[in-house]
């Protein structure tokens, strides 16, 4: 091989490395700086095909997508000095590239500490500002609202990144704790039972009594109504009788006899004991009286 054909291979090979570290792309999920000797010279570098000095410039890339922090669970203090193990999460971007750059040198990681700790003290001053009620259910919408305007004006002005939202996963009482809170809350719902139950057992009596008493009511109503259908009903019968009896006296006699004999003979077993002669055998020994 002829020394001109070496040289030209050398010539092309370092052309070849100069030109692929003279070339960078950036992708549309990515924000980048432009450095020169570790200056920025391009604070925002957008997406697409760019061309830099070799050993000269440098790319730094940083993820643009919302990321997520999930912080350790801490325990923070309410308003009346009760103990909450908060489990939290924060959703965060980079805003101002520069910013971030400078900040945290472009270390996510040491950008995600950042953000830790001040929502770490957000929650904390937000929490022991609050009652447990509030932190728990009655206001926890608007300490998130509150905690992530706050935190994202001074994130954006200090490190150039945007905090998008911050959340509450869960809140838990401390386990030393959460066997009392929950033999008290067991000792007032029996509390409660026991009060209901009574109440109702003083209902059920209330109930039972007054139904006793509008029993007695209406069968004492009833007993007299039918004592009174029974007078006037007797009364009539005794009018019947005694116009049947004036009519024929005799007639009515016998009949009465008859009905007499019917009742007191019922049975073959019956034994009447009577004299011979007696008024109640006159319409069986004399036939003919009419």
């Amino acid at each position: 091989m002829k020394s001109s054909s070496l040289v030209g291979i050398i010539v092309a090979l370092l052309v070849l490395l100069v030109g692929s570290k003279s070339v960078y792309i950036i992708n549309e999920t990515e924000r980048a700086v432009l450095l020169k000797f570790g200056e920025v010279v391009n604070a925002d570098v957008k997406p697409g095909f760019h061309f830099k000095v070799p050993f000269v410039n440098a790319v730094r890339r940083f993820d643009a997508r919302v990321l997520t922090l999930d912080a350790r669970p801490q325990s923070y203090l309410t308003l009346e000095k009760k103990r909450l193990v908060v489990d939290s999460f924060v959703k965060w971007r980079v805003e101002n590239v520069e910013k971030y750059y400078t900040a945290t040198s472009g270390d996510e990681f040491k950008a995600a500490q950042i953000l830790a700790d001040r929502v770490d003290t957000g929650l904390r001053n937000q929490f022991g500002e609050r009652t447990v009620t509030e932190v728990v259910s009655g206001e926890r919408e608007e300490l998130m609202k509150e905690l992530t305007t706050s935190l994202s004006t001074i994130a954006k002005d200090e490190w150039g990144i945007e905090v998008v939202d911050i959340r509450i996963k869960k809140i838990d009482l401390p386990p030393q704790v959460s066997e009392s809170v929950y033999q008290r809350m067991r000792s007032e719902r029996e509390r409660e039972a026991r009060e209901l139950r009574s109440r109702g057992q003083e209902l059920a009596e209330g109930i039972r009594a007054d139904a006793d008493r509008q029993k007695t009511v209406i069968v004492a109503e009833a007993y007299r109504e039918s004592e009174l259908l029974r007078g006037d009903g007797d009364a009539q019968a005794s009018a019947i009788y005694s116009e049947a009896f004036s009519r024929n006296a005799e007639f009515y006699s016998f009949h009465r006899s008859l009905k007499a004999y019917r009742e007191s003979f019922g049975s073959s077993n019956d034994v009447l004991v009577l004299k011979p002669d007696s008024d109640f055998f006159k319409y069986l020994s004399k036939p003919e009286v009419r």
